[in-house]
C-alpha cells in the first residue's frame, strides 16, 4: 500500500494539505508529478510555463529526498494513464490532491481520473486549496467563507515521507525538449520555493513601498510591484503563507515605516482577496472558459477574426507605440502589469474588434503566470462580453501619454523611434516628413502606420455593443450573471447619474 500524492498546480511542501495527510496514514509516500503530453499540445501552453514549472519540480525533487522519498516523474498522455500503470504495481494505492481550478482540459481530465477511482475502488481524496470554496452554496457566502478559511493556521509540513521500495522515476525533461512547443523568445522568471520566499521578503522589505504608485507604470513596475503571480499560479507559494508573512511584517514595522508602506501593502492585501474572487467565476461555472457569461454577445465578434490584424496585435506592429511597446515587452519577459494588460486585450477587442477566445490563446502562452481563472474572467471583463462590468475602451494614446510621458518604454522596446523626441513619439503618425527625412525614418516603412483609426473603431464598436445590450431580456439575463458571479463588494456611485464605478474589479491579480 502506499498514499500517492498527486501534485498539479500546488508544487510545495509548505502548507500542502495533500502531504500532511498522506504522511498521517503511516503508508510510504508516493510524490508524484505527471509530464502530461496532451496538455502540452494545447493551444495555452507553451514551452515558458514548463521552463519556469521545471526550476520549481528541480527544487521539489531535492526537498522531498531530504525527507525520505524522492519526487517521482512520469511522462504519460495524460495523468490517468500514469495512475493506471501505477496501480498495476501498488494495487492498494490511495491518492492525495488538491482541489484544481483549472481549464476545461484538466477539469474534463480529473472527470476522469475521478471516475476510475470510483470505478477501481482507489480512495481518491481532495483538499481545498486557497480562497477557492468547491460547491459554494451562493455567492454571498464566498467572502465570510474565505475569511474562514484563510484564518486557519498552516498546515504543518511533514517531517518524514517514509519511502517506497522499488519505485522508480523517469528523467526530468529538459527546458528544450520538443514536446514543450516552440522556443522562448526571451527570458524567463526563475521558479523555485527558495526563489519564491526570497522574492517575498523582497518585496515585503524592500521594494513594495512603492507598489501602489507604480501599479500603473510598465516600466517601474517592474521593479516595485511583487512579482508574485508566477508562484502563486504554480502553488509554489500559498496565499496563507504570503497572507502570514504579510502579517509578520506588518507587526515588524516602525511608525514611521508604516506610514510609508501601508497603502501600498493595504492595496496588495486587497488584490489577494480579488485573485481568490476571479477564481471563484471559474470554479463556479467551467463554460467560461469556452463562452461568453452573457450569451446575447455570443457571435459579436467573428470567429476567426482578421488574421491580419490578429499578427499584427501579437509581434507589437499595430502603428501605436504604446500598445507594440507593451506587447513586445510582454512577448520577451513573459510579464506586464495589470493595466497594460487590460489595454492589451481591450485595443484586440475593440479596435481590431477580435474574439477573445482568439486573444486569449496567446496571452495564455506568453503569460508565465497564466490562472485559468484569471485569465478567463478578465479577457471576457476587459472584452465587455460579461453584461455586468462598465465597458473600459483604452484610448492608446492618452494611456501613452500618462504611463510613458517622456517615451522611455517605448524607446526601449520599439527602437524604431528611438530618435523621435517625447513630444512626437505618442502619434508618430503626425511626425512632419521633413523630420521624417531629416532623421532617415520613414512612418510607414520603418514603423507601421497605425492599423485602425481610434475614433472610427471607436463608434463602430459602441454601436455594435448597444445593439446587442437593447436586445429583449439582456437586463434579465445580465441579473442572472451578477447572481451567479458577480461581486459582493459594495458600489460606488460615480458623479455621473446612473453610472456605476466597479474599478475593484479592475485588479486582474497581483500586478
Amino acid at each position: 500500500m502506499v498514499a500517492v500524492v498527486w501534485l498539479k498546480r500546488d508544487l510545495r511542501l509548505t502548507d500542502h494539505a495533500p502531504f500532511w495527510e498522506a504522511s498521517q496514514t503511516m503508508l510510504p509516500v508516493l510524490p508524484l508529478f505527471v509530464v502530461e503530453k496532451s496538455y502540452w499540445s494545447q493551444s495555452f501552453a507553451s514551452r515558458r510555463h514548463w521552463c519556469f514549472i521545471r526550476d520549481c519540480l528541480y527544487e521539489l525533487q531535492k526537498e522531498c529526498q531530504n525527507l525520505g522519498q524522492p519526487l517521482v516523474i512520469r511522462v504519460a498522455d495524460d495523468a490517468l494513464s500514469a495512475f493506471k500503470t501505477l496501480h498495476q504495481h501498488y494495487p492498494e494505492m490511495q491518492i492525495f490532491a488538491h482541489e484544481e481550478t483549472g481549464n476545461d482540459w484538466t477539469y474534463q481530465r480529473d472527470l476522469r481520473v475521478q471516475a476510475w477511482c470510483r470505478q477501481a475502488k482507489i480512495k481518491l481524496t481532495e483538499l481545498p486549496c486557497n480562497g477557492v470554496i468547491r460547491r459554494l452554496p451562493h455567492r454571498d457566502q464566498w467572502s465570510a467563507l474565505r475569511q474562514k478559511r484563510l484564518a486557519m493556521p498552516q498546515v504543518p509540513m511533514p517531517a518524514l515521507l517514509r519511502p517506497v521500495a522499488g519505485v522508480w522515476s523517469e528523467p526530468l525533461p529538459g527546458k528544450d525538449d520538443p514536446l514543450f512547443g516552440a522556443p522562448v523568445p526571451g527570458v524567463v522568471q526563475r521558479g523555485g520555493h527558495s526563489q519564491a520566499q526570497a522574492q517575498l521578503q523582497q518585496f515585503l522589505y524592500e521594494q513594495g513601498s512603492y507598489y501602489l504608485g507604480n501599479l500603473s507604470a510598465p516600466g517601474a513596475s517592474e521593479r516595485t510591484c511583487s512579482r508574485l503571480s508566477t508562484f502563486l499560479a504554480y502553488g509554489v507559494l500559498s496565499v496563507k503563507e504570503v497572507l502570514t508573512a504579510l502579517d509578520q511584517r506588518l507587526l515588524s514595522m516602525s511608525a514611521s515605516e508604516k506610514k510609508q508602506w501601508s497603502r501600498s501593502l493595504s492595496a496588495f492585501r486587497a488584490r489577494l482577496s480579488w485573485r481568490d474572487h476571479f477564481m471563484q467565476k471559474l470554479e463556479d461555472q467551467p463554460s467560461i472558459e469556452l463562452a461568453c457569461m452573457h450569451r446575447a454577445f455570443e457571435g459579436m465578434r467573428p470567429l476567426p477574426g482578421n488574421p491580419d490584424y490578429l499578427r499584427a496585435w501579437q509581434i507589437g506592429q499595430t502603428g501605436y507605440p504604446f500598445v507594440d511597446a507593451c506587447m513586445r515587452s510582454l512577448n520577451h519577459t513573459g510579464w506586464i502589469t495589470f493595466r497594460m494588460r487590460a489595454m492589451l486585450v481591450s485595443f484586440a477587442s475593440y479596435h481590431l474588434w477580435l474574439d477573445w477566445r482568439e486573444t486569449g490563446k496567446h496571452l495564455a502562452r506568453v503569460f508565465t503566470d497564466y490562472e485559468p481563472g484569471i485569465h478567463y474572467s478578465q479577457l471576457q471583463m476587459q472584452s465587455g462580453v460579461t453584461g455586468i462590468n462598465a465597458l473600459r475602451m483604452y484610448s492608446p494614446v492618452k494611456q501613452s501619454q500618462e504611463h510613458d510621458p517622456q517615451g522611455h518604454f517605448i524607446k526601449k522596446w520599439v527602437p524604431e523611434l528611438r530618435r523621435v523626441p517625447p513630444e512626437l513619439i505618442h502619434e508618430p503618425w503626425l511626425i512632419p516628413p521633413m523630420w521624417q527625412q531629416a532623421n532617415d525614418l520613414h512612418i510607414g516603412r520603418d514603423y507601421p502606420l497605425p492599423i485602425v483609426d481610434h475614433q472610427t473603431a471607436m463608434q463602430a464598436a459602441r454601436a455594435k455593443i448597444s445593439e446587442v445590450r437593447k436586445q429583449a431580456g439582456f437586463k434579465q439575463q445580465a441579473g442572472r450573471v451578477y447572481e451567479k458571479l458577480g461581486s459582493r463588494r459594495r458600489v460606488h456611485r460615480s458623479k455621473t447619474k446612473g453610472n456605476k464605478d466597479d474599478t475593484g474589479q479592475l485588479s486582474m491579480d497581483l500586478d
